[in-house]
């Protein structure tokens, strides 16, 4: 029996190894949005489709995604450990570069009638992104350009916002400011980048 839990152990910690590289890897120098932008220029394709559709500024996306997954299309949560070595899930459903979860990423199904989009394709998960935003300028007020508020909602949800959940996470405020203090860096960057004008 203990051969057998080993070869398990064995196969359950290689199995929670693969996955990692490919097209899912994120670019380099993230600090850059100019950067970003050169190494992907399907992304500002991406991204100024959602600022059209759902007024959701560049910046506040690129921000958001990069707090979310580091620019990585198949991004998940970590998984959770039994005995410290066991792996038996992930934290959460989040996936993709949105980490849209999958109850909410199936109600943005349903409302946009995108059955066919993917939360590893850039062009769906900021669709996603620039939806879920729209909802929440729509819901609880909160401004497109505003990165903090934006974020804070997407990740308590909106009515976990209203209650103001966040209130009690020191660290997930901190966050908050990182991508609003992020946000403003990209804006300034990408006025004077080349790539985003394309």
């Amino acid at each position: 029996m203990s051969r057998w839990l080993r070869a398990l152990v064995i196969v359950l910690l290689a199995a929670s190894c693969g996955g990692g590289g490919g097209s899912g890897q994120s670019p380099g120098n993230l600090d850059d949005a100019c950067s970003i932008l050169n190494q992907r220029p399907q992304y500002i394709r991406a991204f100024r489709a959602t600022e059209r559709k759902w007024g959701v500024p560049v910046h506040v996306q690129m921000a958001t995604i990069y707090q979310e997954s580091k620019f990585k299309s198949d991004a998940r949560t970590p998984f959770r450990y039994a005995l410290g070595v066991i792996p038996y899930g992930r934290q959460s459903s989040a996936f993709g570069y949105s980490q849209a979860l999958d109850g909410t990423w199936e109600e943005y199904l349903t409302a946009t009638g995108k059955r066919g989009a993917q939360r590893d394709d850039i062009r769906d998960a900021t669709d996603f992104m620039g939806w879920y935003m729209a909802g929440s300028r729509d819901r609880l007020g909160i401004s497109l350009r505003d990165a903090r508020n934006q974020y804070l909602a997407y990740h308590e949800g909106r009515t976990g916002f209203k209650r103001g959940t966040y209130n009690s996470k020191a660290w997930l405020l901190r966050v908050a400011d990182e991508v609003g203090d992020r946000a403003v860096v990209y804006e300034v960057q990408l006025a004077n980048c080349r790539a985003a004008r394309r």
